[in-house]
């Protein structure tokens, strides 16, 4: 099976060497994205203003491989603290249509940002 590397137009750049998505059948697994712009500049400084941002980019990979955000299928949140899991509960209903995804929420003191989520995605099947 072939790999195919992700990287979304007006996406943010990778702070390392890795993929923003990789492609592997119709399986896309997305990197840990935050909330930065196109420029890795930092967006917001509210948690629910970064995550929505982070969803975003998300979405802005799953769109680049050809799917939508009702093919995630688990997501990885890595939150600076865990005083925010009641907002992102909220936030995840808000943003990601039902069925809701298996889900992992982690404490993590991430540097200088207040979220990260990776996600496997279940794409499409190519017309």
């Amino acid at each position: 099976m072939q790999k195919e590397p992700i990287v979304p137009a007006g996406g943010a750049p990778p702070a390392g060497p890795y993929s923003p998505g990789i492609r592997a059948g119709n399986l896309l697994f997305v990197s840990g994205q935050g909330p930065f712009d196109a420029d890795g500049k930092l967006i917001g400084d509210t948690f629910q203003i970064q995550a929505r941002a982070t969803f975003a980019n998300i979405e802005r990979i799953i769109t680049a491989a050809g799917g939508n955000l009702s093919g995630i299928l688990r997501i990885g949140a890595y939150l600076h603290t865990l005083d925010d899991f009641a907002e992102f509960n909220d936030i995840m209903r808000d943003v990601l249509p039902t069925p809701h995804p298996a889900r992992t929420t982690i404490p993590v003191p991430l540097p200088g940002f207040l979220i990260e989520i990776d996600a496997v995605v279940l794409l499409p099947d190519p017309a």
